[in-house]
């Protein structure tokens, strides 16, 4: 009896993974537990927990070359990319966890690679300092052997075509709300292999999703909140969804 109900258990599985289409990102991780916050340690294990398909942060370089995550450029009235690690390293987040390092969510998502990191870079108006900073992250991830379980994303093309050219067989999808929007065709002559727009130009532009996947682009809707919204992008077939809600994803996705 107990043999035959796990074997009907496997099969579900393997059923919902063979038919489901889109896939759930939590945004800054899934943070909306106690004792949790955006962009924590505990955030990305709350997103390992619950078996979604990756767990999104934010990444800045600081003075001195260590990458932290965070999603603003400063963090408690210091400039990240002015400051020293030393400067940084005790200030704490809202649940009283210490600001992040990338070296330490490399650890944690080495502990359970069925999540992976989709690690944004930020934009900088520093081309330069955008150059460094994907160095780094790259360097970073090759240190952790951590090349098959994460993706790029930022709003920079500068940032997506040094990691085109700096990665390979990695994932890297150019984000985009209002300016510097490209068409999948465009995205497709930069390199880079999906697009991940604000799910307002997705619905507004819906056949940008059968036109990515004609090009063998992937595409990603942010950040998408809304049980009805996101039944409308499942439906037109958008390959992932970014959400801080990303346990009333799933339970669409299961219906």
């Amino acid at each position: 009896m107990k043999k035959n109900i796990l074997l009907t258990t496997a099969f579900l599985i393997i059923s919902v993974a063979l038919f489901a289409k889109t896939q759930v990102i939590a945004h800054r991780g899934y943070w909306k537990q106690e004792g949790s916050a955006r962009n924590s340690i505990s955030s990305l294990r709350n997103a390992q927990a619950i078996g979604v398909y990756g767990s999104e942060l934010d990444v800045h370089i600081t003075a001195d070359n260590r990458v932290v995550v965070c999603h603003d450029d400063s963090f408690q009235g210091h400039d990240i990319n002015t400051s020293t690690y030393e400067q940084l390293k005790d200030l704490k987040l809202e649940n009283g966890e210490v600001l992040p390092t990338l070296d330490a969510y490399l650890s944690q998502a080495q502990e359970n690679t069925g999540t992976k990191l989709i690690i944004e870079i930020k934009y900088k108006k520093d081309t330069v300092l955008e150059k460094k900073t994907v160095k780094t992250v790259v360097e970073l991830v090759r240190k952790y052997k951590m090349e098959q379980h994460i993706e790029y994303i930022s709003f920079s093309m500068n940032v997506c075509k040094e990691l085109v050219k700096l990665t390979r067989s990695i994932p890297i999808a150019y984000l985009g709300y209002t300016d510097f929007i490209l068409s999948p065709k465009e995205l497709k002559a930069t390199g880079v292999s999906g697009l991940d727009y604000h799910f307002s130009l997705l619905l507004k532009n819906p056949e940008w999703i059968a036109e990515a996947k004609e090009l063998g682009l992937t595409t990603n809707a942010w950040t998408v909140n809304d049980p009805a919204i996101m039944q409308k992008l499942i439906d037109l077939g958008v390959d992932f969804i970014t959400t801080d809600e990303p346990v009333k994803a799933l339970e669409i996705m299961a219906k």
